[in-house]
């Protein structure tokens, strides 16, 4: 059985550090770096990131949006990106926060995680607030094909406050999902692992017990 997302993203720390890095190409960045805000310019900047970031960090985090904003073209460049970091020993998580049921996130998991999947990743994040249940079928493929889920809890945005730290039982449902993540990591984890492939996304400066 291939290695675990878990075991390789531990690997990587022990090598590099826990650093992961963000390719976030939004407008404002491009101008910053003297690259024009267009594909060209998003590719320049992209393979400048990933070319400095192998051998150096453990992982790496393109935010999908800004790719997305410039179409076919955009995807393309993600696409060509995927197939690069594949090649190296640093984790990619694919920051897209997808989530929705049945036919429609088998169609998700295919794009994102699956055997011929265009955008190769070793980790998604994905979104819960449909139900933690509509992502089962999601994390069982993941852990199957060796690769990590990012769950969204409790995000240090001011919107999500009223509906995350919203109350299930004597608990928050933030942390209704960190319970949720934390058994089904006991389950499918190897014994030697630190930690499981199902991750959570988390603000720091919360408090949402």
């Amino acid at each position: 059985m291939p290695t675990s997302f878990a075991a390789r993203l531990e690997s990587g720390f022990e090598k590099y550090g826990q650093l992961c890095v963000g390719v976030d190409a939004h407008e404002a960045l491009l101008r910053d770096w003297g690259l024009d805000d267009s594909v060209d310019g998003l590719r320049t900047f992209a393979f400048t990131v990933l070319e400095a970031s192998v051998g150096r960090v453990a992982a790496i985090k393109p935010q999908v949006s800004f790719f997305e904003r410039f179409g076919a073209r955009g995807f393309s460049v993600l696409e060509d990106f995927a197939e690069v970091a594949a090649q190296s020993d640093i984790q990619v998580i694919m920051d897209a926060k997808r989530g929705d049921i049945g036919s429609t996130m088998q169609g998700y998991f295919d794009a994102w995680l699956g055997e011929n999947a265009p955008f190769v990743c070793d980790a998604l994040t994905v979104s819960p607030y449909l139900g933690v249940d509509s992502l089962s079928e999601f994390m069982s493929q993941a852990i199957e094909r060796s690769k990590g889920l990012f769950v969204l809890a409790a995000t240090s945005n001011p919107e999500a406050k009223e509906l995350q730290r919203a109350k299930v039982a004597d608990h928050t449902l933030a942390a209704e999902i960190l319970s949720r993540i934390n058994a089904i990591n006991e389950i499918s984890s190897h014994a030697k692992e630190r930690m499981g492939s199902i991750g959570a996304v988390v603000g720091a400066t919360l408090n949402f017990n």
